[in-house]
């Protein structure tokens, strides 16, 4: 049995890394960290969209390829390999998911053309925390309108439409739709580890939405879905790490050898590899149960994002240390992949949340089966 990708996808993906490559993902993501470009790369999202990225998984009647989910994991994990600044798991994995999965049909003629060509851009809005002590509300639908804080909310500065986790007057949990570009919307941006991935702080006083779910269960299953996303960007972006530190270490010389000669790199980069292959195991059991809808999705998404996290965890930190000391410098792109680790660790919950998840899921499962 074969579990890999198919011929025309592996195609696909040849594709999308020599654009990526040729867009230099990482220089661009220089440019967003020196503050030369605002928010993402738009040349690249262009180009990404002229392929027909965004449209991948959207129905052709709506303008998409009618495509799926496994296209979707090759694209992530070509952009995470890159540190492409663009807006895709919030745009395509979530938003553009959300409304084909939820959405009425006048809700998916409305926006879904527009994701589909990359000239509208979507995001999500679920965290909201009040630690601060500012005095933010939780989001609350009534009578159609939404009030309240959402914060931080990725790309929340250049997106046009939101899907917002929010809550009716009586306190249960619904998912909602909101145009973005509406009065009574006001957004601040907000200061991001990694400025390739912009948070801001949006604000919605009084603003007509479209009502999506009101199902308890639909941001978890959504939720679920743009994990296994997140966790092919991860283990992209633990790649390029791996193979940045391997061939620093086949470069450097230090007292008459390369380093990459000494046991203890040879260690390290092991350690990195072992990790990338297991998160890679766990990816392709996430994306063959987000592309057939099986219920051990739950399962599966919480197992990738957990070794995925892990494998760009170690990826990141150990590529800073074979590097040594210009590691850490300002001029290095070993940060960019350490700024990256760190925030793909908190997006769509946290390592601790989604290994709570995955035992819960592994309970269930043997409950089921025992």
């Amino acid at each position: 049995m074969n579990f890999d990708f198919s011929d025309e996808q592996e195609q696909f993906r040849t594709q999308v890394r020599r654009f990526l490559e040729k867009a230099d993902g990482l220089g661009e993501a220089r440019k967003l960290l020196e503050g030369g470009m605002e928010g993402y790369s738009a040349a690249t999202w262009s180009g990404l969209a002229e392929m027909g990225v965004p449209a991948i998984a959207i129905p052709e009647e709506y303008g998409g390829l009618g495509l799926g989910a496994l296209e979707l994991c090759v694209v992530a994990e070509e952009i995470g390999r890159s540190l492409a600044p663009v807006p895709f798991l919030s745009s395509v994995g979530i938003c553009s998911e959300a409304i084909c999965m939820y959405g009425t049909d006048e809700t998916k003629a409305r926006w879904l053309p527009g994701l589909a060509e990359g000239s509208t851009i979507g995001t999500w809005a679920q965290a909201w925390d009040d630690r601060s002590g500012s005095g933010d509300r939780p989001c609350v639908v009534e009578n159609g309108r939404l009030t309240g804080v959402k914060l931080p909310v990725l790309d929340g500065m250049l997106a046009h439409v939101a899907v917002v986790s929010a809550m009716d007057k009586t306190g249960r949990p619904l998912l909602a739709l909101c145009d973005l570009d509406q009065a009574g919307v006001k957004r601040k941006a907000l200061t991001s580890l990694d400025p390739t991935r912009p948070a801001a702080r949006i604000s919605f006083d009084d603003v007509p939405v479209e009502l999506l779910s009101r199902d308890p269960e639909a941001w978890d299953r959504l939720r679920d879905r743009a994990a296994v996303l997140l966790a092919f960007e991860q283990l992209g972006a633990a790649e390029t790490a791996l193979a940045m530190a391997r061939e620093y270490s086949l470069d450097r010389v230090a007292f008459g050898r390369k380093i990459g000669s000494f046991q203890a790199i040879k260690h390290k980069l092991t350690d990195m590899y072992v990790g990338i292959e297991l998160a890679r195991s766990h990816c392709f059991y996430g994306a063959w149960a987000s592309s057939t809808g099986s219920p051990e999705i739950s399962l599966a998404a919480a197992g990738a994002r957990c070794s995925a996290t892990d494998a760009l965890d170690v990826a990141a930190k150990e590529n800073i240390q074979i590097h040594g000391g210009i590691g850490v410098t300002w001029e290095s792109n070993c940060q960019l992949f350490y700024r990256r680790a760190r925030l793909d660790a908190l997006i769509l919950g946290s390592r601790l949340e989604w290994q709570n998840r995955l035992v819960n899921a592994l309970g269930s499962k043997m409950s089921v089966t025992g």
